[in-house]
């Protein structure tokens, strides 16, 4: 399993769950830190300006009390995602059918070797791609989301 973290300007930081790991609160919330840390490295101004805002999926890890506890005491602002509206995760919509475009038909013998190309595809989607995820597919689903009042919309062609 991947979990991926990116913003307009690309990616943020991604990990691999290890094999029977389940991703609980405890997990996540490990992934959080090591997140807030990449972004304190690499985009210490996202941090600093508080003009960065995570915005996560109803997963129960991604809800838990402990998650918004740690995000309460760093200061990191949470977009609450509406129930039942999977169309609005930029990794459903955009991140996840770019991998699997380029992964399809592959195939690989050694789960090192998913993991190395799954990073070399990563990095090679460009920061227009990403701004483009941004600046158009997903405000254009929000606003279907709120014309639909929160409910699941398909057939949705944004991408």
């Amino acid at each position: 399993m991947l979990i991926a973290l990116f913003d307009i300007d690309g990616l943020v930081h991604h990990e691999f769950v290890p094999t029977g790991q389940t991703v609980s609160k405890e997990f996540y919330k490990t992934v959080l830190q090591c997140l807030r840390d990449t972004v304190r490295r690499h985009r210490p101004e996202k941090l600093c300006f508080g003009n960065w805002i995570l915005h996560c999926d109803n997963a129960p890890a991604h809800r838990a009390v402990t998650t918004n506890e740690f995000l309460a005491k760093h200061n990191i602002l949470s977009l609450p995602q509406p129930p039942y509206s999977p169309d609005l995760a930029p990794c459903d919509f955009f991140l996840f059918p770019q991998l699997k475009k380029t992964m399809k038909s592959r195939q690989f013998d050694y789960v090192e070797d998913i993991q190395a190309n799954v990073t070399r595809q990563l990095r090679a989607i460009t920061k227009r791609d990403y701004q483009r995820c941004y600046y158009h597919q997903w405000q254009e689903r929000w606003n279907k989301c709120m014309q639909a009042q929160g409910h699941y919309f398909e057939g949705d062609k944004t991408n």
